[in-house]
């Protein structure tokens, strides 16, 4: 039986940069030089927000998230090594992006993926993502594809 372990941390981790170096070559491979446009809205200031999911003890799995106002965040750098896709990792990952934010105090999350990401597309609107316009600095980038998400607060 798999062993799965969620760790937080920070953008800075060794893991989280292993996985974000694989996310932004997965991303180029799939999209071309159309990333010269997207890759710099990828870079990250150092984060506190960062998430890393291990399967057996093996990082497979990362994200993360910023404040974008004062009621909402902004999910990033979203990543699931193909061994270990389709195994429900990236469902956990986001409820416990989302459950983070609710304990900051975030009632909304907002995110940005490109149309070529299938498998994002449909992560996010099984999770219960609305698509909306799309959102600075992505307004005029056609293929940008935003969501957002009102998060469920305990107790209300």
């Amino acid at each position: 039986m798999d062993k799965i372990t969620l760790q937080r941390t920070a953008s800075s981790h060794a893991d989280f940069q292993l996985l974000i170096h694989e996310l932004d070559a997965d991303l180029r491979q799939r999209n071309g030089d159309i990333m010269d446009i997207y890759d710099q809205h990828n870079k990250l200031e150092l984060l506190d927000t960062a998430v890393i999911i291990y399967l057996n003890d093996i990082p497979v799995c990362c994200g993360c998230f910023k404040s974008y106002d004062e009621e909402a965040v902004e999910v990033k750098r979203v990543f699931v090594r193909e061994q270990a896709r389709g195994k429900g990792i990236s469902k956990l990952l986001m409820q416990e992006l989302e459950h983070w934010a609710v304990e900051l105090g975030f009632r909304k999350t907002v995110l940005e993926t490109g149309s070529q990401q299938q498998e994002a597309l449909g992560l996010y609107q099984r999770l219960g993502y609305k698509r909306i316009p799309s959102y600075p600095p992505y307004t005029d980038l056609p293929d940008s594809v935003c969501f957002e998400k009102e998060l469920t607060i305990s107790g209300q």
